[in-house]
């Protein structure tokens, strides 16, 4: 099984009125401007989304309006991760999987499994269906980092696990998994500002959090590095840098919205305990709430 996330994914904010509701229109118009911008696929249901702050009823509206926005014109991904392994495939078995093109599923958080214990866990959701699983190693928000070792055995012996979002920061890790990664396997990048140096070492891509806000730009550095043309991705990678680091200077997607809230394509509301951008975050950000 092989499906070609590679490139540019996005993983979509959820926007919200200012009564903390859904707003399915500004949902919509954000869809229609990465869509426009360039990106390769779609990532619903995200950390980036605010999964935690929303209900299970919710995130199955959700689920189901980007499935209809969207309308098959870029790959779906669906964000089913936990740390109950059987809510997982239970949630799988829940969900409308054959309007999907994959799954992305997070490494468990707080209970903090042995590396076996990871495996089992990715095993068991594999198992569960026949959709194509990329795996989400992000040890700065689950604690436990899993091992280039462990997302090597699941990707040789689970054949629908095809892809890792490795968001580890650690470039020796990052070309341990590129080296050792079986033909079907992608090594993508959870880290924004890596995207260049990763996509030199061999990885094929990202699941991006700045596409968002500036999806022509970043999507078009993804695209030359990926044709080994550094010379054309080095000055959009400076270019972006800048204001990628600004996006998380206090939490994600705090600095998404409030780029995405200047553009005038969301409201900047985020759901408690995640709060709006400081004045001193809006203010750096003015240079780079434009396009860049």
């Amino acid at each position: 099984m092989h499906m070609n996330f590679q490139g540019t994914g996005v993983a979509l904010v959820t926007p919200f009125r200012e009564d903390l509701s859904v707003d399915y229109e500004s949902l919509g118009k954000l869809i229609e401007y990465v869509i426009g911008g360039g990106v390769d696929f779609l990532v619903a249901l995200g950390t980036t989304a605010e999964t935690p702050a929303m209900t299970p009823e919710e995130k199955l509206e959700v689920l189901k309006f980007i499935i209809q926005k969207n309308n098959k014109r870029k790959p779906l991904v669906v964000g089913i991760g936990g740390n109950n392994t059987r809510e997982v495939t239970e949630t799988i078995a829940a969900y409308p999987m054959a309007e999907v093109d994959g799954i992305l599923s997070v490494v468990p958080y707080y209970n903090k499994p042995s590396q076996e214990g990871i495996y089992q866990h990715f095993k068991t959701i594999a198992a569960s269906t026949d959709k194509p699983v990329i795996l989400y190693n992000v040890p700065g928000r689950t604690v436990t980092n899993m091992l280039p070792a462990t997302t090597l055995r699941l990707a040789r012996e689970c054949s629908n696990i095809v892809a890792i979002k490795e968001a580890s920061g650690n470039m020796a890790q990052c070309m341990e998994l590129v080296q050792g990664a079986p033909a079907h396997f992608s090594v993508l990048s959870g880290d924004d500002d890596l995207v260049l140096p990763q996509v030199a070492i061999g990885m094929k891509g990202v699941i991006s959090v700045a596409a968002n806000c500036y999806p022509e730009t970043f999507t078009a550095m993804v695209r030359h590095a990926l044709r080994h043309d550094i010379a054309a991705a080095q000055p959009l990678h400076y270019r972006l840098l800048p204001a990628i680091r600004l996006l998380f200077a206090e939490g994600n997607p705090t600095g998404v919205k409030h780029v995405l809230a200047e553009k005038g394509l969301i409201r900047n509301v985020l759901r408690l305990p995640l709060v709006a951008a400081s004045d001193s975050l809006r203010e750096a950000f003015q240079p780079y709430t434009e396009a860049l």
